[in-house]
């Protein structure tokens, strides 16, 4: 991908520095294991006004769902202000990861496929930014696209901010899982879909990632392949055969697709293994460099935790390889 980076230097000069209006990141009231932080700096996407209102707007709500003192595995749901959290490396070096953690578009996961992710790419190098994206039933005027709305004014703020915080405006890679597999999948594949109408000189940057890496995604809207309750937040039920081949991202791959990484476990009773499948098919055809890994065992929404001791356990450093290698880092 060839950046323009004078537009980048330009959005940088425009882009608002960090306030201290923004929105905190979401928390809940059991404290973080010892020897752990949360993010204390956020972005709000929208500083001018989060477009296309509800009457009703949600109300935001943290779930904490571990009973382990020790463990934090908090969900949110009803994001109102869409915000990503900042995770930034003592040693930079230079790449940045959208990460949109799952959820089934009804709660977005904040631990596991979230800030425990971060923490580990930090230390890596890289700078991560959580992504609490907003969620298709909460009556947005956006409606489908509505999350694909904040995945792309994402990517176009971290790369407006990128010069100014001493990173590579190009080198902005994006990772979801299962619904926000989705909606990483998404983002590679209708990057540039106009979704909103541009706030500012950021929305003249791309919103193309450097690199995707949907982590047992959910995929296809069509049955039986489909996660049922995904789509149905997502497109409704009674969705047309037209709506659900809009947001199917393997029947949207086109030639500026990025190079993609996916992981799925064979044993995954939730999201099927064919909804990986059916993405690499469509980027192997349109000759798009994919990295797949399937494992025997691992089920369902495993992130960074919950694969311990199973094959799926490995993914993380063999994503870390593979980026390498595509120049991320």
């Amino acid at each position: 991908m060839k950046f323009d980076r004078r537009s980048a230097l330009l959005a940088a000069l425009a882009a608002p520095l960090a306030a201290k209006a923004q929105t905190a990141p979401p928390h809940g009231d059991k404290p973080v294991p010892a020897g752990l932080v949360d993010p204390t700096e956020t972005i709000d996407l929208w500083p001018k006004g989060v477009p296309g209102k509800p009457a009703n707007l949600p109300v935001e709500k943290v779930l904490e769902r571990s009973t382990d003192a020790a463990l934090t595995d908090r969900s949110v749901s009803g994001v109102a202000n869409p915000r990503m959290a900042v995770f930034r490396p003592r040693a930079a070096n230079g790449a940045s990861v959208l990460i949109m953690p799952g959820g089934g578009y009804s709660r977005i996961v904040l631990d596991h496929e979230g800030y425990v992710l971060a923490r580990w790419l930090a230390a890596q190098g890289f700078a991560a930014y959580v992504l609490f994206y907003r969620l298709p039933g909460d009556g947005w005027a956006a409606g489908p696209d509505v999350a694909l709305s904040d995945a792309q004014r994402a990517m176009r703020l971290i790369r407006a901010r990128a010069l100014r915080d001493g990173l590579d405006p190009e080198r902005v890679a994006a990772i979801g899982f299962s619904a926000g597999g989705h909606l990483c999948a998404d983002l590679a594949t209708r990057h540039a879909t106009t979704t909103y109408k541009p706030v500012d000189a950021a929305d003249k940057l791309g919103a193309r990632p450097f690199v995707a890496a949907p982590i047992y995604p959910v995929i296809s809207m069509s049955a039986p392949t489909a996660h049922m309750g995904s789509r149905e937040k997502l497109i409704g039920k009674e969705a047309s055969p037209a709506l659900e081949a809009a947001h199917s991202p393997h029947l949207n791959v086109s030639e500026t697709t990025p190079p993609c990484f996916l992981c799925h476990a064979e044993d995954d009773a939730t999201v099927p293994v064919e909804n990986t499948l059916l993405l690499r098919a469509a980027l192997r055809a349109a000759g798009i460099p994919v990295e797949t890994h399937l494992f025997t065992a691992g089920g369902h929404g495993f992130g960074m935790t919950k694969a311990a001791g199973k094959p799926a356990g490995v993914w993380p450093e063999l994503f870390l390889t593979w980026v390498r290698s595509q120049g991320l880092a």
